[in-house]
């Protein structure tokens, strides 16, 4: 649903300018910061729906703007579209580790950008009101802290189950083991990525039909883990 607020984060106005006139076109409300830490300012002041964030940034580079964003626990939800001019696949990978929801290559399309949006926005506002998550026969209620398959309950420990919900929030996402540490265990686990490999054998034994051949948990070589769509 259009009239979602949209924070875009470019040095560059005439980037700014097209963007605003075309998502404004399409119903949704513009607010913008040409630097990061104007960026960082504003997410906290308005509490955007979705932020546009260029990764080329003075003051703060968009990678950094996108981990401030996602240290606070209230704006960590807020959805990120990262926008950069570079390609590299390092580059990549490194928004989707801070935490971004997706990544798009200048120059762009618009309407590939609007269909981006339209597909975060959707996802996000989905998972908010419900609180629940259904994934072929998984059933996930964050609330209950409960997961179901095929309507039987699963027992999963508390580590198990944040793993599993954060995956499942990302889904088709492919999230670092250095991000999941980060996130379910804390800092005070950095570098024992293995803890992360050892809970999701764990998982696979639990929710998949045959571990050894996941449905669910894909291992992403050489970077992490994904929970296919």
């Amino acid at each position: 649903m259009a009239g979602e607020k949209i924070l875009v984060i470019d040095d560059e106005l005439h980037i700014i300018e097209l963007l605003k006139y075309n998502l404004e076109a399409n119903g949704y409300k513009v607010i913008y910061a040409l630097n990061g830490k104007e960026g960082v300012k504003l997410t906290a002041e308005k509490k955007p729906d979705l932020i546009l964030l260029d990764v080329m940034l003075p003051e703060l580079d968009g990678f950094e703007v996108c981990k401030e964003i996602k240290r606070s626990a209230e704006l960590s939800r807020i959805p990120i579209i990262m926008l950069t001019a570079k390609g590299e696949e390092f580059d990549k990978i490194l928004g989707l580790e801070l935490g971004a929801d997706d990544y798009i290559t200048k120059p762009f399309s618009i309407r590939e950008l609007l269909a981006r949006i339209k597909v975060v926005l959707r996802r996000n506002t989905k998972e908010e009101k419900n609180n629940t998550l259904q994934i072929h026969d998984l059933y996930l209620n964050f609330d209950k802290h409960e997961v179901l398959k095929d309507g039987k309950r699963i027992d999963l420990t508390l580590k198990e189950f944040e793993l599993l919900k954060l995956l499942a929030i990302n889904r088709g996402k492919v999230m670092t083991r250095d991000y999941l540490l980060d996130k379910v265990w804390g800092y005070e686990y950095y570098g024992e990525t293995r803890t992360v490999d050892v809970h999701v054998r764990h998982l696979r034994q639990k929710i998949e039909d045959d571990d050894k051949n996941p449905r669910y948990i894909e291992t992403v070589r050489g970077i992490g883990y994904k929970l296919k769509e």
